[in-house]
């Protein structure tokens, strides 16, 4: 099999880059109208707070563990937990954040794909 199509990723664990919150890794990967962020985040993480996006809209895609959150009214104290498959979907300015990471049995991770359009400024590096 040929790893070296410049179209198509894989899950290396090199090229995952730690950020500057304990427990949260990503790659990130880069299209001209919309970016994926695959996060790796250890279970029991924190420094997920309540914020919104003005400018893009947000899916995510539980893929491992289990994510505790909030998303909707800022107001609302609902929270909602989302397992392996499930989506939830932040358009533009929705709140959602303040997050609790229920890591899986195998790794005690949670890894959730992020998808953004258009692309986060802030991400565009890794």
């Amino acid at each position: 099999m040929d790893l070296t199509n410049q179209y198509c990723y894989f899950y290396e664990d090199e090229k995952f880059n730690d950020t500057d919150r304990a427990g949260f890794r990503r790659r990130v990967i880069n299209g001209e109208l919309l970016q994926l962020c695959f996060w790796r985040i250890s279970g029991g993480a924190s420094g997920s707070v309540l914020h919104h996006h003005t400018q893009q809209e947000q899916l995510g895609i539980i893929v491992r563990g289990n994510l505790d959150f909030r998303i909707g009214d800022p107001d609302d104290g609902t929270r909602i937990t989302l397992g392996p498959g499930e989506v939830y979907l932040a358009p533009r300015s929705v709140w959602h954040g303040d997050s609790v990471f229920v890591g899986d049995d195998e790794l005690n991770e949670v890894w959730i794909l992020d998808v953004f359009a258009p692309p986060r400024e802030d991400l565009l590096n890794g």
